[in-house]
């Protein structure tokens, strides 16, 4: 029982430090394109 518990601890701690790892070095921006809208202005 106590191999179990050590080795969920270890997959927890590995998934931890991917999990820390992407979100220092993963492609995170967002992707940024040009956009016109035409606004209508109600001038009374």
């Amino acid at each position: 029982m106590l191999k179990l518990f050590k080795f969920l601890i270890f997959l927890a701690l590995l998934g931890f430090v991917g999990l820390t790892g992407y979100a220092y070095l993963g492609d995170m921006t967002p992707q940024t394109e040009p956009r016109t809208v035409p606004v209508t202005l109600d001038g009374q």
